[in-house]
């Protein structure tokens, strides 16, 4: 599971909302087909070990993204070398699901992450309504769950679905707080640093999708 990254968030307009909400786009789209490629090429030789080191590089490489994000050419490499990893760390996930509950589910999985990150940021831009007033009680929420994850695997008294459910909101909630701050010009933040944060709000929607479709076609 991917863990939401956010840099600093100052008050104020930095940049032409339109022009910054197509760089972010643009960079997140981009970062997401990288994903998907990792995913695809990695999808039946990318065991355990593997998958959980390139996750772990990837961590690393957010804290890197985080420190370059003055030179936004570096940021951004590193950003798509992240996402990259991302597949790698993720493909045995998809694949699972894949072959357990059939393809279908990671298509479904996936179009209703897009489509529903595309609802989200029309909410944002056709209300005057402030998201990022939310953002610190859903940061303590995450990690919340997270914790709850971890003692989850020992003792078991939670579903992974239901807890699926919870990082569901939760990651919708990041994603209205996102393209606000997008709105808002940025809050002091690059196109880069925006699109980790929208990438990383679609990868755990998507994740957790996947874990929702894949345990209801389980149940039927």
């Amino acid at each position: 599971m991917s863990y939401q990254f956010q840099p600093p968030r100052p008050y104020g307009a930095t940049a032409s909302t339109s022009t910054l909400l197509g760089q972010v786009l643009g960079i997140t789209g981009l970062g997401l087909c990288i994903t998907a490629l990792a995913a695809y090429l990695f999808r039946g030789m990318a065991p355990g070990f593997l998958a959980l080191g390139a996750l772990i590089l990837g961590f690393v490489l957010l804290f890197a993204i985080q420190r370059m994000r003055a030179n936004e050419p570096v940021a951004l490499l590193l950003f798509y070398t992240f996402t990259f990893l991302e597949g790698i760390g993720i493909a045995p996930t998809i694949a699972y699901y894949a072959h357990i509950d059939g393809p279908s589910v990671v298509v479904n999985a996936a179009l209703t992450t897009g489509l529903g990150m595309l609802g989200l940021g029309a909410i944002v831009y056709a209300t005057t309504f402030d998201f990022r007033r939310f953002y610190g009680v859903l940061m303590m929420a995450l990690m919340a769950v997270i914790l709850i994850s971890i003692v989850s695997l020992f003792i078991h008294f939670v579903s992974p679905t239901a807890i699926s459910w919870v990082i569901l909101f939760i990651f919708a909630g990041l994603t209205l707080a996102d393209f606000a701050r997008i709105r808002a010009g940025g809050d002091g933040s690059s196109a880069v640093m925006l699109a980790v944060s929208i990438y990383l709000d679609a990868i755990n929607i998507f994740l957790a999708l996947l874990q929702i479709f894949g345990g209801r076609r389980s149940n039927d």
